[in-house]
């Protein structure tokens, strides 16, 4: 008898956890990471040139779930930063980007001894356009990469990517 009512209550005290849970969103635990835009006013010389150097690099902050990890981790904060959200606040401060990029699509990651390979695929060649614009395209995305540990060196493929 006495295991029969240690079932039934069992039964009920799950019933009820499961009754009090419907409903709710399940939370993810998160990670905030950075993505680097570009800001052109933080990146002038003297006369008031535009450099196109790291100098104009801006990190914004985004979340994500923090079990990715590895190349999961670095593809997930690529299709982060090329999909160009920036909000608004952001854009007041004079942060840019020309993210997203038609046709621009990242296909691989790979991890290897420090060195993270990117592979995107660039149909349009719309990440050529002047060793300004194209250099800093390259800076927003290695920067971003290089903020996670154990990666030293980023390499893209095809080696055309980013040319003027």
């Amino acid at each position: 008898m006495r295991k029969w009512f240690i079932a039934v209550l069992s039964f009920v005290f799950a019933t009820l956890l499961l009754a009090c849970s419907a409903g709710r969103p399940t939370q993810v635990a998160e990670r905030q990471i950075l993505l680097y835009y570009y800001n052109p006013d933080l990146d002038r010389d003297a006369s008031g040139n535009v450099l196109c150097s790291r100098a104009g690099l801006v990190p914004v902050e985004r979340s994500v779930p923090a079990s990715l990890s590895g190349e999961a981790l670095v593809r997930e904060a690529i299709q982060r930063l090329i999909s160009g959200n920036l909000i608004p606040e952001e854009q007041a401060r004079g942060i840019t980007t020309e993210y997203p990029l038609e046709g621009l699509q990242l296909m691989d990651v790979s991890l290897a001894n420090g060195v993270a390979t990117l592979s995107f695929s660039d149909p349009n060649n719309r990440t050529s356009g002047g060793a300004c614009r194209a250099g800093v395209l390259w800076l927003q995305i290695e920067q971003t990469v290089l903020q996670f540990p154990g990666i030293t060196q980023v390499q893209f493929l095809p080696k055309e990517l980013f040319q003027p």
